[in-house]
């Protein structure tokens, strides 16, 4: 019966903590697309390039030569 007294409280804090979480997350946004995510993997609209390189100053070789121990492997 004693561990009611202490169980009872938690409860109640973690409903109410969960339901704050959940009221603050409706008025934040968070559920108003809920289809937009689900169809936005189907198109590829990534215009970066896969590779970013460095810029090369002149006079200066692109890329270090390959090691020669690399090459055998």
């Amino acid at each position: 019966m004693n561990s009611l007294l202490l169980l009872v409280p938690i409860a109640l804090g973690l409903g109410a903590a969960g339901l704050a979480a959940f009221l603050w997350a409706l008025r934040s946004g968070q559920f108003d697309d809920l289809d937009g995510a689900g169809s936005r993997i189907l198109f590829d609209d990534d215009r970066t390039p896969a590779v970013i390189h460095p810029p090369v100053t002149p006079g200066e070789p692109p890329c270090p030569p390959p090691h020669p121990s690399s090459s055998a492997r």
